[in-house]
């Protein structure tokens, strides 16, 4: 585990980013602020990201507020990010509430007019350990859907699942589905 973890750590640190001139995400503006708001969709796989027949809400809430620059990964638009997650479980005597720091790389792969569709991953670590994942550090992977409302403000659709790579034996994950908005500055 450390071995794959510090390679994903030397290649967000090594300078394999540019600085973009423009991004679908950005526009000409430099930094952004996101709040998301999600619902959860059930533990289990990343094929929950993609597969909504699949989703199992529960009381769970997510909110993440997201700082992002622009940055070309492989030429495509993408955004580095700082983010900081809560989680508030409901009902649950086992604690699957969680406060997380991460850091995130998301890439637009499609674009048309003002709208984007993209990937997203980045290392996360959690407050505490819980009955779905029972590691503190945990690996988050986002699809998301955006528009461009004007120059300054940007809404998405997104999905994200939280887990560990199985890294130990318990790792049923965390999905959320939900909506962002954020101000481009």
């Amino acid at each position: 585990m450390k071995k794959y973890f510090l390679i994903f750590c030397i290649l967000n640190i090594l300078p394999i980013y540019a600085i973009a001139d423009t991004n679908i995400m950005f526009g000409d503006k430099i930094n952004s602020m996101t709040f998301y708001l999600g619902q959860g969709t059930g533990s289990g796989s990343l094929l929950k990201l993609i597969q909504p027949g699949l989703w199992d809400f529960n009381p769970q809430t997510f909110t993440m507020l997201q700082y992002s620059q622009p940055i070309k990964f492989f030429r495509l638009d993408s955004r580095l990010n700082l983010n900081a997650v809560q989680n508030f479980g409901y009902n649950s005597s086992d604690g699957l509430s969680f406060f997380a720091m991460g850091i995130s790389v998301d890439t637009a792969l499609l674009q048309y007019k003002d709208w984007y569709f993209g990937l997203g991953i980045g290392p996360y670590m959690r407050d505490n350990r819980d009955r779905w994942v029972e590691s503190r550090l945990v690996f988050g992977e986002k699809v998301f859907i955006g528009k461009n409302i004007n120059e300054n403000w940007h809404v998405e659709l997104f999905t994200i699942h939280f887990s560990n790579g199985n890294f130990t034996p318990v790792n049923e994950g965390f999905n959320f589905a939900g909506i962002s908005i954020g101000y481009k500055f």
